[in-house]
């Protein structure tokens, strides 16, 4: 465990108790007074394994994938007909693994959804590259389909090759997305890679844009110690300048920033799973995120659809979390959209964001982190790297844990952390 985020955590909770994470969890899960609720289905298959993905996956197989699927809808039906009518949901986000693999029943998922849940701001499905056909997006628009997401991770035939991954065509990507139009198409890339230059990313996204693109997501390559990736992270020094430089170019371009790590040439082109208040995880390693708890299901295919067969939610961990423990959860997502309202922080709470860390936030902004302008904070570009810089440190001593133990165990007694 980091000093770093062992500090952190016991300052901003005001209390030495670690985050507990236990084998237990609410049948009737208590979702119908949340508002601004996001919704999330995980598909874990893939055709191929990418040794740098830490994400919940399996190799494809149709069979074990169909009776997935079955469980999948099974879940959402169990979950879904606790509320009294449709509640209504910000978004729904299919991630993987490769969702576009069951192209042919995400309309299928998506109508049981809709049984159940009003979503107000469109469905973004996950790709692969080589799903990037004009079947593939006419079957995924057909089905409700709004956004898409392509993980293309680089352009360049170097970076593919430390990434164990195979060149991508942009003009195939730009000959399919030009006969299926969605309001998103955003495109992934990894950030920080061995010997990655500032032209090297301005490559990436100048092709990006040009072959279908309007939103990029620039994520940062973090060295999980259950993957079989080599490859090594950048040193920070390194990272600052790269980050600094890529943010200046995205400036100068004049693109829109709608978080730490994606911006867009188009202000109404969004595409994130994240930052929502409350959200409903259906699937193997989803979570869901409600007010005084998390949870997150198993990570086992097979004792998923046990679970669900048996009449039972696939939960493997929960955790209550005390006040200030969710407020900082609160803080660290909200504050990934690069600005926090301290009036819907209030609204959410019941209590003033200044009466419980109006230090803090006075210190964020005297170390240049934050600005303040009318009850609004905005991080500044020193505070987007200092978030992202921390980010990291969060992800390996908590999340990494967590799922390295998950990956190995269908549902643990408890894991503290």
């Amino acid at each position: 465990m980091s000093l770093i985020t062992t500090f952190t955590r016991t300052w901003l909770t005001r209390s030495f108790k670690p985050f507990l994470f236990e084998n237990e969890y609410d049948s009737h899960l208590p979702f119908g007074d949340c508002d601004k609720l996001g919704l999330y289905v995980h598909i874990p298959f893939c055709k191929s394994i990418c040794t740098f993905c830490p994400y919940c996956k399996t190799i494809y197989n149709k069979e074990l994938c169909d009776k997935y699927i079955d469980a999948l809808i099974q879940e959402i039906r169990m979950v879904g007909s606790q509320y009294d009518g449709k509640k209504e949901t910000t978004s729904l986000y299919f991630g993987g693994g490769t969702p576009a693999l069951v192209a042919d029943r995400i309309g299928e998922i998506i109508e049981v959804i809709n049984e159940y849940f009003i979503v107000a701001e469109g469905v973004g499905v996950e790709l692969h590259p080589d799903n990037v056909t004009v079947d593939t997006l006419w079957k995924l628009k057909a089905a409700g389909v709004t956004k898409i997401s392509i993980g293309i991770q680089s352009f360049s035939e170097k970076f593919q090759t430390v990434l164990g991954r195979k060149q991508v065509d942009p003009a195939k990507l730009k000959e399919a997305l030009d006969k299926v139009a969605f309001e998103t198409v955003s495109m992934d890339f990894i950030f920080a890679l061995p010997n990655q230059t500032c032209e090297d990313i301005k490559s990436d996204v100048d092709i990006a844009f040009r072959n279908g693109a309007n939103h990029v997501a620039i994520y940062p390559f973090i060295d999980f110690s259950f993957t079989k990736s080599e490859v090594k992270p950048m040193p920070k020094k390194q990272k600052k300048q790269l980050l600094d430089q890529t943010t200046a170019y995205f400036k100068q371009q004049r693109y829109y920033r709608d978080s730490i790590w994606t911006f867009s040439n188009k202000k109404e082109a969004k595409y994130s799973s994240m930052t929502r208040d409350n959200f409903l995880g259906f699937g193997c390693s989803a979570t869901t995120l409600l007010k005084n708890q998390f949870k997150i299901n198993t990570f086992s295919v097979d004792e998923y659809c046990k679970r669900i067969n048996g009449g039972e939610l696939p939960t493997s961990l929960t955790i209550r979390f005390s006040l200030r423990q969710r407020m900082v959860y609160y803080l660290f997502w909200t504050l990934y959209s690069m600005q926090l309202d301290e009036r819907t922080f209030e609204q959410f709470f019941g209590v003033p964001l200044k009466k419980m860390y109006g230090f803090e936030f006075w210190l964020a902004q005297k170390l240049g982190f934050l600005t303040k302008e009318n009850n609004i904070y905005s991080m500044t570009t020193k505070g987007a790297f200092y978030y992202h810089y921390y980010e990291q440190f969060y992800t390996l001593s908590y999340i990494d844990k967590m799922w390295g133990i998950m990956r190995n165990e269908a549902f643990p007694k408890y894991i503290k952390i």
